[in-house]
């Protein structure tokens, strides 16, 4: 198992190559072999909407690094999901932070920067903590989904994070929402409690609502703001 870390070229290589090599392969295969890669070096972000990705990789990676932002503005069954997570899954859980807490953002930007500016919101409670948080890794996987919204239907199952330079891994992007439903009632996979209760994705409880018939999983992120996305996949 790899320990030391590889250069961007040879990184960038690793992605390509198996973008290619990959791109039909069972979601396990593909955490296999970013474990088999990168070892201690490659790690999982999770936003706690469920565990289906964190449970796959602890299967690849017993005790692999789970990474969660908690932003401090999460519904507390988001917390409570974190938690569980690490109670009873074979996984390491990091909790990242932003530099501020959400007192401090407020006396330097004022009260409710997501409502007024969502970008620089998610920018400095999302985007910043979690460069920081990746920076000792090589690889990095994340539950992005083709058929979540139109916006990420052209997720590879294996790409180049050219601006972290590092392997971004998408392992159940071919899946779809059943695919999802049926791993997490065959596994016993834990969820977030919100998506029995109208929520298709959760996000900031300031900007996530319920999703309507007929809307995209997307559609209760940033209504009404013409965004879908924090930042982070972009």
């Amino acid at each position: 198992m790899t320990t030391a870390p590889h250069t961007a070229d040879q990184l960038r290589h690793l992605a390509e190559q198996a973008a290619s090599d990959l791109e039909e392969a069972p979601a396990l295969d593909v955490l296999r072999w970013a474990a088999d890669t990168f070892g201690p070096r490659f790690c999982v972000t999770s936003s706690m909407e469920d565990a289906v990705v964190s449970h796959l990789a602890a299967r690849a990676m017993p005790g692999v690094d789970v990474v969660f932002l908690d932003t401090g503005y999460h519904f507390p069954e988001t917390i409570g999901t974190r938690d569980a997570v690490a109670a009873v899954m074979d996984v390491n859980v990091l909790t990242a932070t932003p530099k501020q807490t959400v007192a401090e953002q407020d006396a330097a930007y004022g009260p409710k920067l997501h409502d007024r500016d969502p970008d620089r919101c998610c920018a400095l409670r999302k985007v910043a903590p979690l460069e920081e948080a990746l920076r000792g890794y090589d690889a990095w996987a994340t539950g992005l989904r083709r058929d979540e919204s139109p916006t990420r239907a052209g997720t590879p199952v294996v790409g180049w994070d050219a601006k972290r330079r590092k392997v971004k891994i998408a392992p159940i992007a071919r899946w779809t929402q059943a695919d999802v439903e049926a791993y997490v009632a065959e596994h016993g996979v834990l969820t977030n409690p919100l998506l029995t209760d109208g929520y298709a994705s959760v996000g900031c409880a300031p900007c996530t609502r319920r999703v309507q018939g007929g809307e995209d999983a997307r559609a209760g992120r940033w209504a009404g703001l013409g965004k879908t996305e924090c930042g982070i996949h972009l």
